[in-house]
């Protein structure tokens, strides 16, 4: 593989690293089944920036509102309502952006579900709790994307903290992936305290790059090398003992994550996928590196996984109509071609497929065509295990200065936290009731813990 650069290796290498003692990088390989029995994986897609959820699920026609409501608030961003694309929850009707005809055919299907109004919550709150300015009960620097994005990944909105709630699920699920070759944590996207537990690191498997005729963007130091007397050399530096504790760890930190490379992609020379992902599509690109990875999961000894994907640009201030119209579209159908993957490789019941962001944005516009820093989000659940077809939460009122709005511009008060959408992912993946509160600190707080969008 090509090595692009020393520094480039080194971050990957850094990246790839996984908890001394937590896994042997040569384990044995388990002989697992190559079907899908026994197996488990989440995947996350973060939409970096702040989705707009305003106008990527629309009420039409409900018992509480319809389309005229949105499109008071909405004002210049509103979508036509002839363009929307139907969907039901019930007897309620609902639109969905008109970029993404194969989310909707997934819902109509039964494969796809709608959680409404999450986000980052200490404890469930009322409009006139948050106007009362108590800080105990408000997340820590609300409207800020580091914060609220530290916050989501972490599960821990009214503080800070060193580990993520996907890194806290794997380490207390590490004895499922005993004597596996590989980290059990794989971000394709630029992870960040999600994928971090105690013991638990990510590997990076990052997308291949452009030109490249592998099937991850891995690097490894072999194809560097000028021949056997050089790798030994290097190996040589590697494992030498200059007595320097800091050195060392970085020793240790490049060679796992060499290994790493070079096990992954010796085994990948064998991935037989032919679902067709969508090019030119960056989502596209990490999801075809996910079932990649999940193709070869009985050989690198792995029963439940994690990865963690990303895309950008939400942040949409202005020129969010055309913005939105492009990041919607190649979600939607990155998100597609993945699932039909994991139908061929036969874990589509196996396999649940969920967004994040770190918050949603104002009802009303910033601008003509922009919309500010807000707090509830809509996301989507996919996959044949899912309970699809269906709404989970409660879809909120769009009354501007209404019961669900945090000030006057609709700024959506959460009604469902974070914590009790990762604690139903986190069930369905095997951590017990009992543990919830390692992973979800303020899972207490809620009335349930399962939300009720798996089996």
């Amino acid at each position: 593989m090509h090595i692009r650069s020393r520094r480039d290796f080194l971050r990957t290498a850094l990246q790839s690293a996984t908890a001394l003692g937590a896994m042997s990088a040569f384990g044995r390989i388990n002989a697992l089944a190559s079907g899908g029995s026994g197996y488990q994986a989440l995947v996350c897609i973060y939409l970096t920036g702040g989705n707009d959820g305003h106008n990527t699920v629309i009420p039409l026609t409900t018992a509480q509102q319809n389309y005229s409501l949105y499109q008071q608030g909405r004002q210049t961003l509103a979508l036509a309502q002839s363009s929307l694309l139907p969907i039901m929850n019930g007897s309620d009707s609902y639109g969905l952006h008109p970029s993404m005809p194969e989310i909707q055919a997934l819902y109509n299907q039964g494969h796809a579900a709608v959680l409404a109004n999450v986000g980052n919550l200490v404890q469930p709150i009322t409009r006139s709790a948050y106007l009362s300015n108590n800080s105990a009960q408000v997340p820590v620097a609300l409207f800020s994307h580091s914060d609220q994005t530290g916050q989501w990944q972490s599960a821990i909105p009214d503080g800070t903290g060193s580990t993520g709630w996907g890194g806290r699920t794997m380490d207390l699920l590490a004895s499922q992936n005993a004597g596996a070759m590989f980290p059990a944590i794989a971000d394709s996207g630029g992870c960040g305290l999600f994928c971090t537990g105690a013991q638990t690191f990510p590997a990076s498997v990052p997308p291949p790059y452009s030109g490249s005729t592998s099937p991850t963007g891995m690097a490894t130091l072999n194809n560097g090398l000028t021949g056997p007397a050089a790798a030994a050399g290097l190996q040589q530096l590697l494992s030498f003992d200059n007595g320097v504790q800091l050195v060392q760890a970085g020793n240790g930190i490049v060679t796992r994550g060499n290994q790493y490379a070079n096990t992954l992609t010796g085994l990948l020379t064998t991935n037989t996928i032919t679902t067709k992902f969508p090019a030119n599509n960056p989502l596209a690109a990490q999801l075809q590196t996910v079932a990649n990875v999940m193709s070869v999961r009985g050989a690198l000894g792995l029963t439940r996984q994690i990865f963690f994907c990303a895309l950008g640009s939400f942040d949409t201030h202005g020129l969010q109509l055309e913005t939105q119209q492009t990041l919607l579209q190649q979600l939607s159908q990155a998100v597609n071609a993945f699932y039909q993957a994991t139908q061929e490789l036969g874990i589509d019941q196996n396999v649940v497929t969920f967004t994040a962001s770190e918050f949603g944005r104002t009802l009303n516009p910033s601008g003509t065509d922009g919309s500010d820093h807000a707090w509830g989000n809509h996301h989507f659940i996919v996959g044949s295990g899912v309970k699809g077809g269906s709404f989970y939460g409660s879809f909120p009122s769009l009354v501007l200065g209404g019961a669900n709005d945090a000030n006057n511009r609709g700024t959506l008060i959460p009604t469902t936290s974070v914590a009790q959408y990762g604690a139903t992912l986190a069930q369905w993946f095997g951590v017990s009731p009992a543990n919830l509160s390692t992973v979800f600190p303020n899972i207490g707080n809620f009335s349930t813990s399962n939300l009720g969008f798996l089996g």
